[in-house]
């Protein structure tokens, strides 16, 4: 999928809406549990309730690859399920040398029908080139997260090179943030930044102010919606792609991911019903920041 694309979708459905099938076998429905297929039928289920009200879902690869097979075997029948004009995110989070990211690219992009792969970035730029070399797919680099560690490495403070402190004290998600964006474009490469660090907002789209941010943490984790929106949401015309003229829309560049506020807002056979209304929730909020 195009960011042209992409931006069309969320227009079209006044929605920046991605649904996280983070899918615990543990936490769905009990009437689904000992079914021979429970996670591929429980991610239907939501897809179906959800698909008016998002435009991406993101598949936690984790929670498949613990399973082994099987959970591989789900994992491809819920990225075939989804339809092609929702964005397909897999959440694998790879980074290696380069010619075994190759492999990872491969594998998310030609074996399975994904159009974005969560990279980390810390082996360098080799470790991430070979997701941005497939035409209409997208590497979505981490670069500030949600998580308590995020204090050891992402926010310490980085020195010049000759050992003195920068004017203005630099974090080292901020250098991540300006080296990665010089390895692709905004056509092809996305960022994950943390709902729960709504205070950094402003200050990474003075870094990257044209990149689609991947936003997690809305919902269970705390995170305002409100807040991202107001301060991280391409406010300016829609940038010309493939030399056409911009359309003077807002690009948005905003991918707000919900997981859990979704997937288990029951844990009864009305699953799916009561998944419909939270997505509905966001999209309607959503709409009204949107204008």
């Amino acid at each position: 999928m195009t960011r042209q694309q992409l931006v069309e979708q969320i227009h079209q459905k006044q929605s920046y809406l991605c649904v996280g099938l983070d899918t615990d076998l543990t936490k769905i429905p009990k009437h689904l549990q000992s079914h021979p297929d429970a996670i591929f039928e429980f991610n239907k289920a939501i897809i179906d309730a959800t698909l008016p009200h998002c435009v991406s879902y993101k598949i936690n690869t984790a929670f498949y690859e613990a399973m082994g097979l099987k959970g591989w075997e789900a994992m491809e029948r819920t990225v075939n399920y989804i339809p092609d004009t929702h964005f397909k995110i897999a959440d694998a989070k790879r980074g290696d040398i380069g010619n075994t990211s190759t492999q990872y690219a491969r594998a998310f992009f030609e074996a399975m029908n994904f159009d974005a792969v969560t990279v980390a970035p810390y082996m360098g730029e080799d470790s991430v080139r070979p997701f941005l070399e497939y035409e209409g797919k997208w590497a979505i680099v981490l670069g500030l997260t949600s998580n308590k560690g995020a204090n050891d490495f992402e926010l310490k403070q980085l020195v010049s090179d000759n050992g003195e402190a920068h004017l203005r004290a630099e974090f080292l998600y901020e250098r991540v943030l300006r080296s990665v964006a010089k390895w692709g474009t905004p056509d092809n490469l996305m960022f994950v930044v943390g709902a729960t660090q709504p205070e950094e907002f402003l200050n990474i789209r003075s870094i990257i102010p044209d990149h689609f941010l991947l936003v997690p943490g809305v919902g269970a984790q705390g995170g305002s919606l409100k807040d991202i929106s107001e301060k991280a949401m391409v406010t300016g015309p829609e940038p010309s792609v493939n030399g056409s003229v911009p359309s003077g829309r807002s690009d948005v560049g905003l991918l707000v991911n919900a997981s859990r506020a979704v997937i288990y807002a029951s844990g009864k056979e009305d699953f799916a019903t009561e998944a419909k209304a939270i997505a509905e929730q966001y999209q309607f909020e959503m709409k009204s920041y949107l204008g």
